[in-house]
C-alpha cells in the first residue's frame, strides 16, 4: 500500500488518544527541570503512578487497528492479520518504559529513530519477535503505525510545560560539555592559527637576539668586546636613485637642462616608498649591517613610528654565500629557515612560511648577489622571479655589489634600483664619534681621556689629509681606520694596501697577545703561519666563486698545507690549527654550524690576491678581468705584485681588454687596468704608457653612462682629464661628469677650471654637483664663479643655502630636498630671488605651502613639484599661489587637472608622467590659465598621449610641446588642428 495512504489511515484522531493515556499526567512539584528523568518515569503502564494496564494498551492498540481497517479505500492489510497486527504495535508501544532516555533526548533523536529503536528494543525484548509472521503490507502497516505513533509522542512531550526548561537545562550541559572537550582538544592538538602565531612571536625574538650585534673591526682589543649592540653602532646610511630625464622644453625647463640630482633616500627607508629594492654597494658599504638592521626594526616597529612601514612584518634574512654553498637547488619558503640552518628550523609549523608570505607579511632580505658564482646568477634571478610573482604584496631588498649584476636587472619584476651613498663627511664625523664612545664604554678615566684626544686627532685628519678622507668613505674602512688609529697611538699608514697589512697585523699579531690570551697549547703562532693559511682558504673561495665553505673541506685544505708550514704543525692536526684560526684570528666566522667564511669579502680578496700572486698565477687573473668578483683581488695583486710580475698582470689586462668582442667589456678591462696603477708604486714605464694610451682612448667619454664608469678610476683619472679649452661644449660636459663623480675634494682645482664655461649645461652639472664636495671649498672655488645668467643653482641642505647667501644669493635657486621651511624663509626674504624651483619627494617631506604663498619676489615665481603622487591637497595649495608663472609637475600617471585649480598668472606649465589610459581633457585650460603660452606634455617613457580639447585652446597657447622620451626632438603640435604641422 502507498505510503501516502497509510498515513490517511493512521489520522491524528485515532492516535492521539492512544499517545495521550500512554502517558502519566504531570503534576505539580515533579522536579523534572532540575534532573533528566527517564522515559519510564513518564509512561502510565510502569511504576507507581500506573494508570494503564498492559491489557488496556492491547485493546487500544486494538482498536486503532480496526479502525484504519473499516476506512473507505482499499484494505491495508489482509483481515485475519488485524489481531496480530495489535498485539505486535501493544508490543513494540511497550518498549518505550525500557529506553533509556529522557524526554529531551528523545526529541533530538526524531520520530523516525526513535520509532527504529523502539521496533528493536521489542525484538530483543520478544521471542519470536512480535512482527515476524506477518506479510509485507501488514509489516508496512506496522511500521508506519510506529512512525506516526512516535511523532505524536515526541509532539505531546514539546506541549509539556516542563520540557522547556528541561530542554534549557540539557543544552547548557552539552555545551559546556562540549566546551570541555573542545578546549582539552585544543590543548592537545592547537589550531593552526594559533600553533603559527606562538612560533611567530618566537622566530621574531631569534631574528631580534640573532642579529642585535655588531662587530665594530679593531674594537675587541684590550678588555673590550667585539660585537657591540646595533642601537649603539649602526650609523644611518643614504642611499640614491638615479632620477629620470628631466624635459628639455618650457620656460623652467630650459634652466634645468642638466639632470635632476638623484633622488635620496634614508637606506633604513628605501622600502618605505619602494616595495622591491635592488641596493648596491661597494665591499664594506653597509649592505649586510643594513640587513641586520631592518631585521631587527621589523620585530619592533610601531603601527605610528618612524618604521611603521615594517609593522608586522616577519623578517627572513637569505645570505646568499649560504643558500647557494653546496650548488643546491635554491629553497622555498618552507625550507628557507632550515636552508640557513636556524636552530627553528626544525619546530616551523606546517605552512607557516607559506602563510606568511601569501598573506602579504614577510619582508625577504637576499643579501649577496655577488657571491653567487656568475654561472648561478640567472638561476638565483629565476628563482627571485618566481618568488616575487608567486607571492605578491610582500617587501623585497636584494643587495648586490655595484657592478655584479647588469642594470635594471631586476626590472621585470618591478624591482626599483638604489646606490649605497659613500659616506658623507657628516656620516664620517658620526661613525668616528660613536666608534669612541664605544670604546670608552666601562673604561678608567685615563683611558677615557686619551680616547678624547685620539678622537679629536682623527677628526682633524680626515678633513685635512686627502689620502685619508679618500679612504674613509665606508663603515668598514671607517672602522679599521679608528682601530689603527688608536693601536698605533695617533699613527696611520697611507693607502690601502698598507691599511690591510696593518689591519693583518693588529688582528693577527697583537689582538691575543694585547688580551692575554693564550693559545689551545699554550703555544703563540706568529703572524705569518697564520696568514700563509687563510689565504689558502681565501684563494680557494676565490677560485672557485664562493664567499663560504664547509668546514670540512676548510680542513682538508689546511691539512694540504700543513707539511710547508710547520711552526703550525706544531699545534696539531688541522683539525686543531683551524679551530686556533676561527677563534683566534678573528678573520673567520662560522655563521651556521658546518660552514667557514671570513669576517668581511674584503680579507678574502686581499689574501687571496696575495696568494695569486705567490703562485704566480697571472693567467688565472687576467682571465677573470671581466668578472666583477674579481676586480678588487686583481687590483690587490698589483699591489702585492714585484716588479716583474705586476707589469705581468698589467700588460694581460691590456691584452685581455684588447681581445675582447664587446666595447663594454672591453672598456671595463682597460678601465680596470687604469685603476690598478694607483697600487703600481714600481713599473716599466713602457707598461704605464700602454694602459696610458687605451685609457686615452676612452677620454673624453662618449656619453654620460661612459662618463659615470671612467669616474670608478678615482682621483687618478683627473690628471688624463682634457681642460675646458681642449674639447667642444658636448665632450667638456661629459668631462665634467666623469669629474664631478669623483667623490674627492681632489676634483674641485679641476672643476674650477670648467666654472667659467659659458654653457648653461655644464655650469648647470657644476652647480647641482655641489652636495658631492665639501660645501665652503667647493662654494668658494667652483660655485662662486659661475655665471647666473639662466642658472638654477641647485642647493641640497641647509649648510649649502648658507653659503650661497655668504656669497650674496643668487636669483634662481633649486631647493632639492629635505631643507626645513625656516631655512628657506630666511634666505627668500632675505636675498630675494626671481625664481624659485622646490623639488620634494613624497620620500623627502612636505612642501611648505605656507612659505611659498607668501612669497614677495621681484619677478616671477616658477615651481617645479617632483612628487610620486600629486595629492589632491597639493593642486589645492598650488592653486592658492597666484602669481605662479611657471610650473612643472612630475606624477606616476598623467592626469586631467581637477576642478578649482585655475592660475591667472601662469604662462608656461610642463606635466610629466606615464602615458594615461584616457584621454587628456584641455578644453578647460583657457578659463583657468587665461595667460598660458606654453604647454608641453611629457610622456615619461616615450609613449603616445592621447589628448582631448587640442582646438579649445586660446591663441596665446602658440606650441604644445610633446616630448618622445625615447631620444627623438619630440613634436610640436598644432592646436588649431590637433596634429603634427607639415613643416
Amino acid at each position: 500500500m502507498d505510503p501516502s495512504v497509510l498515513g490517511a489511515r493512521l489520522a491524528s484522531s485515532a492516535i492521539a488518544p492512544l499517545v495521550k493515556k500512554l502517558f502519566v499526567t504531570e503534576g505539580p512539584g515533579a522536579g523534572l527541570v532540575d534532573q533528566p528523568v527517564r522515559l519510564s518515569a513518564y509512561v502510565s503502564f510502569r511504576g507507581e503512578r500506573r494508570t494503564l494496564s498492559e491489557a488496556q494498551l492491547h485493546r487500544l492498540a486494538g482498536r486503532l487497528v480496526r479502525e484504519a481497517v473499516t476506512s473507505p479505500g482499499e484494505r491495508a492489510f489482509p483481515a485475519d492479520e488485524a489481531i496480530v497486527i495489535a498485539d505486535a504495535l501493544a508490543t513494540t508501544l511497550l518498549a518505550l518504559g525500557d529506553l533509556d532516555m529522557d524526554d529531551v533526548q528523545a526529541v533530538q533523536l526524531g520520530h523516525r529513530e526513535l520509532a527504529k529503536t523502539l521496533r528493536t528494543r521489542a525484538a530483543e525484548a520478544a521471542a519470536p519477535p512480535p512482527d515476524h509472521h506477518l506479510s509485507a503490507d501488514a509489516a508496512l502497516f506496522l511500521s508506519s503505525a510506529v512512525e506516526w505513533a512516535c511523532l505524536h509522542v515526541l509532539h505531546f512531550f514539546t506541549q509539556r510545560s516542563t520540557f522547556i526548561a528541561r530542554t534549557l537545562v540539557a543544552q547548557s550541559r552539552v555545551q559546556a560539555e562540549t566546551i570541555a572537550k573542545l578546549d582539552e582538544l585544543i590543548t592537545r592538538a592547537p589550531r593552526p592559527d594559533t600553533v603559527r602565531a606562538a612560533f611567530e612571536r618566537r622566530y621574531r625574538t631569534h631574528v631580534a637576539t640573532k642579529h642585535s650585534k655588531l662587530t665594530i673591526y679593531g674594537i675587541d682589543l684590550t678588555a673590550t668586546p667585539g660585537a657591540w649592540p646595533l642601537d649603539l653602532a649602526y650609523l644611518s646610511l643614504t642611499s640614491t636613485e638615479e632620477p629620470v630625464e628631466p624635459p628639455r622644453s618650457g620656460a623652467l625647463a630650459d634652466h634645468l637642462t642638466a639632470p635632476r640630482p638623484a633622488t635620496t633616500h634614508l637606506a633604513d627607508r628605501v622600502l618605505a616608498t619602494h616595495s622591491k629594492v635592488l641596493l648596491r654597494g661597494v665591499a664594506g658599504s653597509g649592505k649586510t649591517t643594513l640587513v641586520q638592521w631592518l631585521a631587527v626594526s621589523a620585530t619592533r616597529a610601531a603601527p605610528d613610528g618612524p618604521l611603521a612601514h615594517l609593522y608586522d612584518l616577519v623578517p627572513f634574512v637569505l645570505p646568499l654565500r649560504t643558500l647557494t654553498r653546496h650548488g643546491e637547488r635554491l629553497p622555498g619558503p618552507e625550507r628557507f629557515l632550515d636552508a640557513i640552518g636556524s636552530p627553528l628550523a626544525g619546530a616551523q609549523p606546517q605552512g607557516w612560511a607559506d602563510h606568511v608570505l601569501t598573506s602579504g607579511r614577510a619582508l625577504v632580505l637576499v643579501d649577496g648577489i655577488d657571491e653567487v658564482p656568475d654561472v648561478e646568477r640567472d638561476r638565483t634571478r629565476t628563482w627571485l622571479g618566481d618568488l616575487v610573482t608567486a607571492y605578491p604584496g610582500n617587501r623585497w631588498l636584494v643587495t648586490s655589489r655595484p657592478s655584479a649584476v647588469r642594470e635594471d636587472w631586476l626590472a621585470d619584476e618591478g624591482f626599483t634600483e638604489l646606490t649605497l651613498s659613500p659616506m658623507s663627511r657628516t656620516h664620517v664625523d658620526s661613525f668616528i664619534h660613536r666608534w669612541h664612545s664605544a670604546a670608552r664604554h666601562g673604561t678608567d678615566a685615563p683611558t677615557t681621556a686619551l680616547l678624547d684626544s685620539y678622537e679629536r686627532q682623527l677628526l682633524t685628519a680626515v678633513t685635512t689629509k686627502p689620502d685619508l678622507g679618500r679612504l674613509a668613505t665606508n663603515p668598514l674602512m671607517c672602522g679599521l681606520i679608528c682601530a689603527l688609529h688608536r693601536d698605533r697611538r695617533g699613527y696611520l699608514p697611507h693607502g690601502r694596501k698598507e691599511l690591510y697589512e696593518a689591519a693583518l697585523a693588529m688582528l693577527l699579531a697583537r689582538r691575543d697577545r694585547e688580551r692575554d690570551v693564550l693559545t689551545t697549547v699554550g703555544l703563540e703562532l706568529r703572524q705569518e703561519p697564520q696568514t700563509q693559511l687563510l689565504q689558502r682558504l681565501a684563494y680557494w673561495l676565490i677560485r672557485n666563486g664562493r664567499t663560504e665553505l664547509d668546514r670540512d673541506r676548510a680542513e682538508a685544505i689546511i691539512g694540504e698545507a700543513l707539511p710547508a708550514v710547520p711552526e703550525a704543525a706544531a699545534l696539531g692536526g688541522a683539525r686543531t690549527v683551524f679551530a686556533h684560526l676561527l677563534l683566534r684570528s678573528g678573520l673567520l666566522l662560522e655563521p651556521s654550524p658546518g660552514a667557514v667564511t671570513f669576517v668581511h669579502r674584503t680579507f678574502q680578496d686581499y689574501l687571496g690576491a696575495r696568494r695569486a700572486v705567490e703562485e704566480w698565477d697571472i693567467g688565472l687573473l687576467t682571465r677573470h678581468a671581466a668578472d666583477d668578483q674579481w676586480e678588487d683581488v686583481i687590483r690587490m695583486a698589483v699591489g702585492h705584485a714585484r716588479p716583474r710580475e705586476r707589469a705581468e698582470i698589467l700588460d694581460g689586462l691590456v691584452a685581455a681588454g684588447d681581445r675582447a668582442a664587446e666595447s663594454r667589456d672591453r672598456s671595463r678591462i682597460h678601465l680596470l687596468a687604469a685603476a690598478c696603477l694607483e697600487h703600481a708604486t714600481e713599473l716599466d714605464p713602457a707598461v704605464r704608457e700602454r694602459v696610458g694610451e687605451r685609457l686615452n682612448a676612452l677620454i673624453p667619454p662618449p656619453n654620460p653612462e661612459a662618463a659615470r664608469e671612467l669616474a670608478t678610476i678615482g682621483p687618478l683619472v683627473l690628471d688624463l682629464l682634457p681642460g675646458p679649452d681642449e674639447l667642444g661644449a658636448k665632450e667638456s660636459r661629459m668631462v665634467v661628469i666623469t669629474a664631478s663623480r669623483i667623490e674627492s675634494d681632489a676634483a674641485i682645482p679641476f672643476l674650477a677650471r670648467y666654472a667659467h664655461d659659458p654653457s648653461l649645461s655644464i655650469r648647470s652639472q657644476l652647480a647641482w654637483s655641489w652636495h658631492r664636495f665639501d660645501t665652503a671649498r667647493y662654494a668658494r672655488d667652483v660655485i662662486a664663479r659661475l655665471d647666473p645668467e639662466e642658472l638654477f643653482f641647485t642647493v641640497q641642505s641647509a649648510a649649502e643655502l648658507r653659503a650661497l647667501g655668504e656669497l650674496g644669493g643668487r636669483p634662481r635657486v633649486h631647493l632639492w630636498g629635505g631643507i626645513e621651511p625656516n631655512a628657506v624663509a630666511e634666505y627668500v626674504f632675505r636675498y630675494r630671488p626671481t625664481s624659485v624651483t622646490l623639488d620634494v619627494t613624497e620620500s623627502v617631506g612636505r612642501v611648505p605651502w605656507a612659505l611659498l604663498q607668501s612669497m614677495d619676489v621681484r619677478d616671477d615665481l616658477c615651481l617645479g613639484l617632483f612628487r610620486d603622487a600629486v595629492s589632491p591637497g597639493d593642486w589645492r595649495e598650488m592653486a592658492k599661489i597666484r602669481r605662479l608663472t611657471e610650473l612643472v609637475v612630475w606624477m606616476r600617471e598623467l592626469a586631467t587637472i581637477p576642478d578649482g585649480f585655475d592660475l591667472p598668472e601662469l604662462q608656461a606649465l610642463t606635466l610629466v608622467g606615464r602615458p594615461p589610459a584616457h584621454p587628456l581633457d584641455l578644453s578647460l585650460f583657457p578659463v583657468r590659465f587665461p595667460r598660458l603660452m606654453l604647454l608641453t606634455i611629457d610622456a615619461a617613457h616615450g609613449d603616445e598621449v592621447p589628448l582631448r580639447g587640442l582646438s579649445e585652446l586660446p591663441d596665446t597657447v602658440n606650441v604644445v610641446r610633446i616630448e618622445d622620451r625615447t631620444g627623438g626632438e619630440g613634436t610640436d603640435v598644432d592646436p588649431e588642428k590637433g596634429l603634427p604641422p607639415d613643416s
